[in-house]
């Protein structure tokens, strides 16, 4: 019977931890235990490998969240669950930025523990190391465009969300124009404790420098010309809720001054006032920008830069999620065509290949605007490659140009070993290094891709190594 049972590890350096779990779960699971790392390691090593580890993230020489990257490059598709007694949502998010598909705290909950433990089982017999509830396409209404996503860097977002929503640490969101940083701020807001509170929006962009103080904090009647009434800013309407500011880059240097005040003191002052407002906000910003860059220009101040990045959501450009196009299309077909008239739409192969291997440079909502355009202009049900925008069929591809192994000349098998090399490298970058997704990408077993890798001399960062005259796109 104890062969044909899953394998679980339980890695953590209180005996008493690894001895009720390993009671708790032996009717189910195979249980093999370990107090540090080197003991950790040398089950992982053993064939067959755990299913699942339940790793503590605090660990004596040498952290859980190190532990984890050394599970996770011997085998990506080891289930990992962090354990921690500290409740740091800091500790969570970055184990789940380095692959763990979730975090239970101590004490634990039984019934939560065997259920994340369960689809934790499901995702490794799968290849995958997300749950399996996560792995659907996740779609969110919002104001320009849904939030849709089944790549894994969109899963992973989604995970992160989750974590930092149920806590109220200051968040900073960062990703180009049109990546739904927004969008991001409203999901965190809507599955928070705060979500029958206010969410106020502001871009610090669209208001003149003059304004922003009293927009941010309000002002006293007569405390400047014009002030001909007391009004309340956008810190007092959001008592009780979240305050979501974007381009927080832009926010002038006396400005700044005032915003690391309340991060510091939960308080305010509005202008013309002499005593201080006290309120419940939550801080979520976002920006486009390098703040890093900025605090080195002298422009951004570095102790307001550590106090709105306690955490840090990157959101990916659509260039690098390619996989995300399609449901996305389908979305904003969807959401859109009751606008014109409820039309059915459908997109060629040949067009659909072509909107998802355009760039995107104005990330996703171009690709909504694209498609409104599309629904209002095209005069077929069935969209063809010359229904698209000219950028579109002019780009579609990378930037027009041909491939690499397409532009020099190369005798045949050369230029096949490249294109095979530019394939396989794109598709692990696309999966964030995950060679199952890759391998499923590029519509071939992870045991060829494999192969391929060590034929290609491509390493498990995408990089290829010397010794070939293969090069990396």
């Amino acid at each position: 019977m104890e062969g044909s049972l899953k394998r679980i590890l339980v890695i953590d350096d209180e005996e008493s931890v690894r001895t009720s779990l390993a009671l708790l779960l032996k009717d189910t699971y195979h249980v093999d235990t370990a107090s540090n790392a080197e003991e950790a390691l040398a089950h992982v090593h053993r064939e067959p490998h755990p299913d699942a580890v339940l790793l503590d993230i605090l660990l004596p020489g040498g952290d859980g969240l190190s532990l984890l990257k050394q599970i996770r490059d011997l085998d990506p598709n080891i289930s990992v669950i962090m354990l921690t007694g500290a409740g740091s949502v800091r500790g969570a998010v970055q184990a789940m930025q380095l692959g763990a598909i979730n975090y239970l705290n101590k004490p634990f909950d039984i019934g939560e523990l065997k259920e994340v433990l369960a689809n934790a089982v499901i995702a490794r017999r799968e290849g995958q190391e997300t749950m399996t509830r996560n792995t659907r396409v996740v779609t969110v209404d919002a104001d320009f465009g849904p939030m849709v996503g089944k790549s894994a860097a969109m899963v992973n977002l989604f995970n992160q969300v989750d974590i930092i929503a149920s806590r109220d640490s200051t968040v900073l969101i960062t990703g180009e124009s049109g990546t739904g940083k927004e969008l991001v701020a409203r999901q965190i807001h809507s599955r928070s404790s705060r979500k029958n509170g206010p969410f106020i929006a502001l871009n610090c962009a669209s208001i003149p420098e003059s304004l922003i103080e009293s927009e941010l904090f309000g002002h006293e009647k007569g405390a400047f010309t014009h002030a001909v009434e007391r009004r309340l800013g956008q810190f007092e309407l959001a008592d009780g809720g979240t305050l979501f500011l974007d381009e927080i880059g832009e926010l002038s240097p006396a400005v700044q001054v005032k915003l690391l005040r309340f991060l510091q003191e939960q308080e305010f002052y509005r202008v013309g006032r002499s005593k201080p407002i006290r309120v419940d906000v939550r801080i979520v910003t976002a920006t486009n920008k390098d703040l890093e860059q900025l605090v080195r220009q002298g422009t951004f101040r570095q102790d307001l830069f550590y106090r709105i990045n306690v955490i840090n959501l990157t959101l990916a450009p659509l260039r690098d999620r390619h996989e995300d196009v399609e449901p996305l299309i389908n979305n904003f077909v969807a959401r859109l065509a009751r606008q014109y008239g409820d039309r059915a739409l459908s997109f060629s192969p040949e067009a659909r290949e072509m909107l998802v291997s355009y760039n995107w440079p104005g990330n996703v909502r171009e690709l909504g605007n694209v498609v409104e355009s599309i629904l209002a202009l095209c005069p077929h049900t069935v969209v063809t490659e010359g229904d698209l925008p000219k950028k579109v069929r002019e780009r579609g591809g990378t930037d027009g140009s041909l491939p690499q192994s397409f532009a020099s000349g190369l005798a045949f098998e050369e230029a096949e070993r490249m294109f095979e090399t530019e394939m396989i490298v794109k598709a692990l970058k696309r999966a964030n290094f995950v060679q199952v997704r890759a391998a499923e990408m590029l519509g071939i077993s992870r045991r060829i891709l494999k192969y391929k890798m060590d034929k290609l001399k491509i390493n498990e960062r995408g990089e290829v190594l010397s010794g070939t005259s293969s090069r990396d796109s």
